[in-house]
């Protein structure tokens, strides 16, 4: 059978409702990857990395179609980096950030750690080394839908979502600053 996404549903209802249906509609529109196969599977992590991308493709097309277009993104090192930038539209100003992350070698049983350094001890909802912090609604759905989810999914309902959070806060608080 097809891989199953696990959204709403099986979540507790905190979880459920951190994400909103806009969202929640665009991740049901993304593929579900197959391919279970990390950078240590050198037999298997090119055809991983093939269906990654394919989804990315998708992610895109769909953040188009709806005017949302918010990030770019390109692998290095083989597929076992990735960076590019990512922006935030605050009250008709555009913040845009630098963005990386590598993909850890349990891949893709754990979720890759994206980093935005230039904002590091900007916000509470960050780690050391500008880790952004996924823990409380991401981390938990990725466990349940993994292998099936993939960097796209990452940037769907964990980047986006902290972007929109955090990036108004920050505006607010008078740490961060449109570029110019």
């Amino acid at each position: 059978p097809p891989p199953r996404l696990f959204l709403s549903s099986s979540l507790p209802a905190a979880m459920a409702e951190a994400f909103d249906s806009g969202t929640k509609e665009t991740v049901k529109r993304l593929p579900l990857l197959t391919v279970a196969a990390g950078p240590r599977e050198k037999d298997k992590w090119p055809d991983r990395l093939k269906q990654e991308l394919q989804a990315l493709i998708k992610y895109i097309q769909l953040n188009k179609e709806s005017d949302s277009d918010w990030f770019t993104i390109e692998p290095k090192n083989g597929g076992n980096s990735w960076g590019g930038k990512c922006w935030y539209v605050h009250n008709l100003i555009k913040y845009e950030f630098d963005f990386q992350f590598d993909i850890p070698a349990t891949y893709p049983t754990v979720a890759p750690e994206i980093e935005i350094p230039e904002l590091e001890g900007k916000t509470a909802k960050m780690y050391r080394g500008g880790k952004i912090c996924l823990t409380i609604h991401f981390k938990p759905l990725w466990a349940k839908n993994a292998p099936h989810f993939g960097i796209a999914h990452a940037m769907c309902l964990g980047l986006a979502p902290w972007l929109a959070a955090e990036v108004p806060y920050m505006v607010e608080a008078g740490v961060v600053t449109a570029k110019v």
